[in-house]
Parts: structure tokens; sequence; C-alpha cells
């Protein structure tokens, strides 16, 4: 097996943590000597063991003299844990190969530097640019300090996200459903507005297998989401925030006897909750990504906003037709195609009789 292959292999197991290490990395490792898989590991969940003492606690025999494949460069700091730079000299390790620098400051080539000066071979760059897609939500919280965002919603080839009606259940198929709730898994936070929690009532979790629900965030400039709303009556059991303009005590002390954290916020220049004080807020509560998962007016603020920094549409096969049935983003608009949010070329997935379109947000 090559570096490429081993590196392969630790990604694989690095996924395995998707949902459960934010606002840490995924990462996997894997520990090689003389042609074997001696040990592999990962980051499971934050807090627990990093990849590189994962990968050494299950070593099935003395790791000395073995090659370290690790998709993110080994820390060097004490954080939760004990810095991995430090089990890989006590281990007597002595090559490293590593996917991806790690843009954390506390880290940041300081990690490399600390294994070459005890003479440690390094490899950096091995399927670099793979390792950096599976951290892209990390490397945009740690170098930004605020969440990443994703908007996401589902539509007709004619663009509509509900009939004229507003009847929406189900444009898409199960599969494409299934995988909603895996992005719920695997992002920190699902936002919607006021208005989608009046429609639908939704209870926006994560309805998988072993999936971690998201943390809960409601937009409600005015406070208007009822008591017995279903996020409102789960908060004791799921995380749950409220974000409005509203700073009456006696209005708000209902919900948070019920377990809803509120969120005190400024009006923007709509009159609505302002959204880049939100996305700011959530980055210092330690919140480092955003599922939005709202409807038309919610989501135009979003990109009006320039916070927008992924685009996932699930497209189905249907045509629903109604000038008057809801597109995916409201508002205003731009006033000129040249002023359009600039997307890149989108990713294909087909997920049953569907497809999900995924383009990053390039300008």
């Amino acid at each position: 097996m090559t570096d490429q292959d081993y590196m392969a292999l630790a990604l694989d197991l690095a996924q395995k943590g998707a949902g459960w290490t934010s606002p840490n990395p995924m990462v996997g490792a894997v520990l090689v000597k003389q042609g074997r898989i001696i040990g592999q590991g990962y980051h499971a969940r934050w807090g627990d063991l990093h990849a590189e003492r994962a990968a050494l606690a299950a070593c099935r025999e003395d790791p000395a003299g073995s090659t370290l494949y690790v998709t993110l460069e080994p820390c060097c700091h004490q954080g939760k844990q004990p810095p991995c730079t430090q089990a890989i000299l006590e281990a007597g390790i002595t090559r490293v190969v590593v996917g991806s620098g790690d843009p954390n400051p506390l880290v940041a080539g300081q990690g490399l530097a600390q294994l070459r000066a005890q003479g440690v071979q390094v490899t950096v760059g091995v399927l670099a640019e793979e390792c950096r897609a599976l951290n892209h939500v990390f490397f945009h919280y740690i170098q930004t300090g605020r969440p990443y965002v994703v908007l996401k919603y589902a539509m007709t080839l004619d663009g509509k996200l509900a009939a004229y009606t507003g009847a929406s259940q189900w444009i898409t198929g199960e599969a494409a459903r299934r995988h909603v709730h895996t992005q719920r898994g695997r992002y920190r936070s699902i936002l919607v507005g006021v208005g989608t929690v009046l429609a639908d009532d939704p209870q926006l979790t994560c309805r998988m297998e072993g999936g971690r629900n998201p943390l809960r965030l409601v937009c409600d400039t005015h406070l208007r989401t009822p008591l017995t709303a279903q996020v409102v009556k789960t908060a004791g059991e799921i995380p749950t925030c409220l974000a409005t303009c509203v700073t009456q005590e006696g209005r708000l002390a209902p919900y948070r006897d019920l377990g809803v954290q509120i969120l005190p916020l400024p009006q923007g220049a709509d009159g609505r909750v302002d959204l880049a004080a939100l996305v700011t807020l959530l980055g210092k509560m330690g919140v480092d990504s955003v599922l939005a998962e709202g409807g038309a007016q919610l989501h135009w603020g979003l990109v009006q906003a320039g916070l927008v920094n992924r685009v996932q549409a699930y497209l189905a096969p249907k045509l629903l037709g109604g000038q008057g049935a809801k597109s995916p983003v409201g508002g205003q608009g731009f006033p000129h195609p040249d002023q359009a949010l600039s997307l890149s070329s989108p990713t294909l997935t087909r997920l049953g009789e569907d497809i999900l379109l995924e383009s990053e947000v390039t300008g």
C-alpha cells in the first residue's frame, strides 16, 4: 500500500466522528510498521482522545519505528487532551505523514516543527485537498470565529418550495429526506424562522440511528412562537434557542421556564433580528455551523447579509406552477444578474428520484 492508500483509510476513519467532534475537527490516524497496520483510530467526539492517541491506544504491538498517517497536523498544546506531538515522540514513531496543516493559531505549523526538531521525518500534503475538504467547517470557524452557514432547501424543477396553497409535504422523496437527516446530524445547529414554526410546527431533530440532534434556533423578532410548539415543548430535552428582539422579561419568562434559551438581539435594517449579530453570537457560543432550513424571507436575509457559505438544493422532478407559490429565496432580490450571489460549479448527488446540487459561495 502507498502513502495515499493509508491516508485514504485515515480519511474513512475520520468520517466516523461526523457530527460529534464539533467544534473540533474530524481526524483519523493509522499506524503502520514494516508494511503492516498495527493501530488505527479517530477522534470520536469532542473531549475524547484525539485520533493519534486513539490509534496508539489500539496499537497491537510496540509502535517504535512505525509511521503515523494522520489527516490533520498533530496538536502541540494542552486542551481537553494533552499534546499529540508528545504522544508521538514518547511512542518512538519515526515518520509522520500528514494530510493537511492545522490553521488553529495554537498549532499552525508548530506541531510539525516540534516533530522535525526531534528528528521525526515529516511528510505533508498527502491527499491534502481531500483532508481540507473533510474539515471545511472547522477551517472556516477557526479562521473567522463565525459558524459555517449552509442554505438548504428542497424545490421542484420550476423552483417552488410549496404549492400556492402553502402545502409543501413532500416535495422530495424518502431518499432525499433521509439525506437531510444526515446533514442535521453533521451540522451543529439548525435555523428556521418563526414562519416555518407557525406553518409546519416542525421538530427540527435528526431522525437517524446514532445521529446527534442539532441545536435548534428560531428567528422570532416579535416572539410569536407558540408555547405549544414542538420546539418549545421539547426544549428541556433538546437544546433550543429563540433569537428575538423582545426584551420584556414577562414575555420571555414562560419560554425560559420550559427550557428555551433566549438570545436577545438588536433589529437589523429590515426591522427583523439582525442576522449578522446572530451569527457572531453563535460563534462566541462555540457553534461552528448552521444549517438554515427556513423560508424564503430568512434565506434572503442570510444571502443579503453575505452570511451564506454553501448552498444545498434538493431538486424534485415535479412542476408545481403558481405565480404565488414561494421560491427558495424571497425578499426584494438583486436588481441585476451581474449582482447575483456567485456559486461554484455544483456537485451532483442522485438521491432516489431526486438530485442534490451543492455549491460553495464564491462571491
